[in-house]
């Protein structure tokens, strides 16, 4: 499916079931998936989903993914109030990575800060940009 999408036109239309049951994932029955701000493009996390989890962020509207720590589904936000309402989901060319453009409310990270990205390598060094929350 994902070949022929390659080839295919801006506007060309495909069910979303016949894409979802392409989609290769991993032999832990998981997908890559980043959040970026919506309006920003500022990158905010990575995790990962199941297909219960892209199942229920497409229904509800909010990101859940799937916590390989834990073994369970993570509803971003549950326990933390900084919810990830999606604005739009989009595949990348193969379909082994999902972008979710969010709009990130408080803080995307478990250290409290705003993205997950926040040590910046610079030459031989690293360099913490910002404070946890």
């Amino acid at each position: 499916m994902f070949l022929l999408l390659e080839k295919a036109h801006a506007g060309a239309v495909f069910k979303l079931e016949d894409i979802l049951a392409s989609i290769p994932w991993d032999s832990h029955g998981l997908i890559a998936a980043i959040a970026q701000q919506y309006d920003t493009g500022e990158v905010l996390m990575l995790a990962w989903m199941n297909q219960q989890a892209l199942d229920e962020t497409l229904l509800t509207g909010r990101a859940c993914y799937w916590s390989r720590s834990r073994s369970c589904l993570w509803r971003k936000g549950g326990t933390s109030g900084c919810v990830q309402q999606v604005h739009d989901i989009r595949l990348d060319c193969d379909g082994d990575a999902v972008l979710l453009l969010v709009d990130q409310k408080g803080g995307a990270c478990h250290t409290g800060r705003r993205s997950c990205f926040y040590n910046a390598i610079k030459g031989d060094e690293l360099t913490v940009l910002n404070d946890p929350g």
